[in-house]
């Protein structure tokens, strides 16, 4: 892959430069939440307007559905983006429209765009062939050339991340080059003991990169939703937790293939609802009352796994151990966390919910070697799928 500073170094003053970021911050209403994606590409957007290039990003946020949807917008984006970036920053109302045209042909060296929700067309996400090659043409048209560091999107086969590079000089971006290099480690030689902590709502979303991580890992630690289809596969009766029950058998396989290297909450702290005044207890995780739900596990599960991390020289975490937005039901998840940061080795935080934990409750990011902005990226990277983002950037 040719990299950005391949792109800087043939010089950028006066080209305009396609950013293919992503910017997918959660809202409330139109206030951000956690701003930590922005952030993470401010260094490429920064070196190339530093280096005198007109500077046109994009991203998708949400799921709107094809059209236009004020919810979706991406302005409060714009504007936070030029908070950080401590410049103005011109913001299109429109992906490839009249607003995106002159907004873009306006720009001067070194100045920054940012074009509205790519998602609003249907273009974007389409299947059809033609409908997304049409979308790619008039987004290739906004500029001379392409740079992705949109890593969180390098799993779809999107216009913007997929076509569009096909039709302009491609780069690859500084947060994708780390994301990868970063990934790759987890995939070859690690070094031992390497423990994989996962946890998340459904085993079904994890299977395939639990199948891919089991032959190389010493210890799989599994919390959150999915534990409990685990344990009723151990012959435990789980109350009104989340289960899949079709996910079974396929549970108790993978435990009996594991040979004792899965290790399950031993307690969870079990609630009568799903609310954060629910009045809750902390059980036995065989003994979970049939009107009550697990949503965290217990203390003596954080010591448990807070052991199994300890003697590890690598780690692997994505999806928390509970429903940390949840004051009552956030220990869990801190308290594997702070093991994590005291592991003398090698740690990485697989994006998505996990990285949102993180920040929510507000542990110090530096203690982890490696925040991955992308949760759903780095998950089919570690299962070995060939992510059609990087696959673009390599031809």
């Amino acid at each position: 892959m040719k990299t950005l500073d391949d792109l800087l170094a043939e010089g950028v003053e006066g080209r305009r430069v396609f950013v293919r970021a992503d910017l997918n911050v959660p809202l409330d209403g139109t206030t951000i939440t956690d701003d930590g994606r922005i952030r993470a590409v401010l260094p490429t957007v920064r070196a190339l307007s530093d280096a005198g290039a007109r500077v046109v990003v994009a991203s998708h946020l949400g799921r709107p559905k094809g059209a236009p949807d004020p919810k979706y917008s991406l302005e409060p984006v714009a504007q936070r983006l030029g908070e950080l970036l401590d410049r103005p920053i011109a913001f299109a109302t429109d992906t490839v429209g009249e607003s995106a045209k002159s907004v873009t042909a306006s720009l001067a060296s070194g100045d920054v765009a940012l074009l509205e929700n790519l998602r609003f067309n249907a273009g974007e996400t389409s299947k059809d062939t033609a409908e997304r090659g049409a979308f790619a043409d008039e987004l290739a048209a906004l500029a001379e050339a392409y740079v992705d560091d949109a890593f969180g999107a390098v799993h779809r086969k999107h216009a913007s991340v997929y076509d569009v590079p096909a039709r302009l000089p491609h780069f690859a971006g500084g947060l994708v080059l780390r994301e990868v290099e970063v990934l790759s480690k987890l995939t070859g030689q690690t070094e031992r003991p390497y423990v994989v902590v996962l946890g998340g709502s459904k085993v079904s979303d994890k299977l395939a990169v639990i199948e891919a991580l089991l032959p190389k890992v010493d210890k799989l630690l599994v919390g959150g939703g999915m534990c409990f289809t685990f344990l009723k596969a151990q012959g435990h009766e789980v109350g009104k937790s989340l289960l899949e029950e079709d996910m079974v058998d396929t549970c108790r396989d993978l435990l009996d293939r594991a040979a004792g290297r899965i290790v399950l909450p031993v307690d969870v702290v079990a609630a009568t609802a799903f609310a954060a005044d629910a009045e809750h207890e902390v059980v036995e995780a065989g003994a979970i009352p049939a009107d009550r739900l697990g949503l965290d596990i217990g203390p003596a599960s954080v010591a448990l796994f807070t052991e199994a991390l300890a003697s590890a020289r690598t780690v692997f975490w994505n999806g928390p151990m509970g429903v940390f937005e949840l004051a009552p039901f956030a220990a869990g998840t801190r308290g594997v966390a702070e093991a994590i940061t005291k592991v003398d080795g090698f740690t990485v935080v697989g994006g998505g919910d996990s990285a949102a934990a993180v920040r929510t409750l507000g542990l110090d990011e530096a203690a982890f070697g490696h925040i991955s902005t992308g949760g759903g990226a780095s998950l089919e990277y570690l299962e070995g799928k060939t992510l059609p983002g990087v696959a673009a950037l390599e031809q």
